[in-house]
Parts: structure tokens; sequence; C-alpha cells
């Protein structure tokens, strides 16, 4: 079994340290570093290139969603979990589009964090259905458009992958969505990978950030 490779990015030390026990304690990650600020947190990360970043939001020298922009585009492969106590619409929305792949409660309890962590490392998207909702009402309530240099890029997919691609918006999980198309999860997770590759995006979270920006899901009742 591979370790996970966590760094943690917080100005407060008692996080950091919380966080440092709770992680080494999963027999499957371990903590090999710590960052205090978002500067610190991008230098940090292209040091020692670690699996996943927890990343606090509010931070001195550099907002943890700027460090997140930095970071994702310097080292796509690097996985972003924000932290945060704010649970605001605009902090899930602005971290999302910097390239964070999953958002946390800073309040979520040990088991939580460990299995985010997993599941961000895998590639997966952590989108609570809530939050996906209040990102998709966000777009709408800032009258983001689709952009012209990602419209046309939706046309690279099959009428089954903009289906499922609609659906991984939506914050259904690949078992989900297999039932509602009825049609087998292997069958699914080949979709999402040839939609990936085809948008050249790096995980589910993206692609659900995709679709929300070319219109692709809009909330019930706009036009």
């Amino acid at each position: 079994m591979s370790t996970i490779r966590v760094l943690i990015a917080d100005d407060q030390i008692m996080v950091r340290q919380g966080f440092t026990v709770l992680l080494n304690a999963e027999p499957d990650i371990e903590v090999i570093g710590q960052a205090v600020d978002g500067a610190d947190a991008v230098a940090r990360v292209a040091e020692l290139t670690p699996d996943v970043v927890l990343m606090d939001i509010r931070m001195p020298e550099l907002s943890g969603i700027e460090a997140t922009r930095r970071i994702t585009s310097a080292l796509p492969d690097v996985r972003v979990l924000v932290l945060t106590t704010f649970d605001l619409d605009e902090y899930v929305y602005e971290a999302l589009r910097a390239g964070a792949s999953g958002f946390l409660l800073k309040d979520a309890s040990a088991d939580q964090l460990a299995e985010a962590v997993r599941v961000v490392a895998a590639g997966d998207a952590l989108l609570a259905p809530g939050i996906t909702r209040r990102l998709i009402a966000e777009f709408s309530r800032i009258g983001q458009g689709p952009r012209g240099p990602l419209k046309p890029r939706v046309g690279d997919l099959t009428t089954r992958e903009t289906e499922v691609l609609a659906l991984i918006a939506q914050g259904l999980s690949n078992a989900e969505i297999a039932t509602k198309l009825v049609v087998a999860e292997q069958t699914v997770k080949t979709h999402v990978g040839r939609i990936l590759v085809k948008l050249g995006l790096r995980d589910r979270t993206q692609a659900a950030v995709f679709a929300w920006e070319t219109g692709l899901v809009r909330p019930a009742g706009s036009n």
C-alpha cells in the first residue's frame, strides 16, 4: 500500500499540529511538511512535491486561493484540499476555480479528514451535493456566461459523455450515474476517463467547473 504524502498549510500552529497528529495516525498517510502561509506553501510544495496539500484559505502574505492557483498551475499532479472555517459560497467557488480538488470545513472529524485526503489523492472530487448546488447557484448569480474557448470543446464529447459530464457537475458519484443511466459502473469510469482526456482536465472537480462555465449545467428555473 503506497503512502499518501501530505503538506499542511495554515497560519495557525495549533491547526497544523493537530492535523499532523490526526493524519500521521493513519497507516496510509504521512505528513511530510508544514507551511505557515500561502507563499511558504508554494515554496514547500515545489521542494517536497506532496500528493495532497491541505490548504487554509485565509492566510497572510498570500491567500490560500492564490497559492492554490500557483501550485496547480506549476504542478498539476499535486491535489489541493481546501480547509476553512467559513462555509461561504465565494470561498468554495474561488477555490475550485483556482484548481482545488476538494473543500472541507475545519470542524470535520478525524475520519472525514483522512477520507477526504484519500479521495482527493485518488483523483476524485470532494464535492458534497450541497456545495455543488451552491456553486451552480453562484455561477448563475454572478452572471458567469459560457467562455468562448471552452464552449466548442463540449462538441468533442459524445452524447453519452455529455450526459455523464452533466451528472458529474450535479455532484453524482460513478455509482449514482451508473444507476441513473442504467449502465455498469465500470462503463461510467471509462466515460469519465475519456471526458478528462478529451477536455484536457485534471480531475472530476475540474470537469464539474468546466460544465458550469460552459453552461452545460444550470440551476433549476434558470434560462
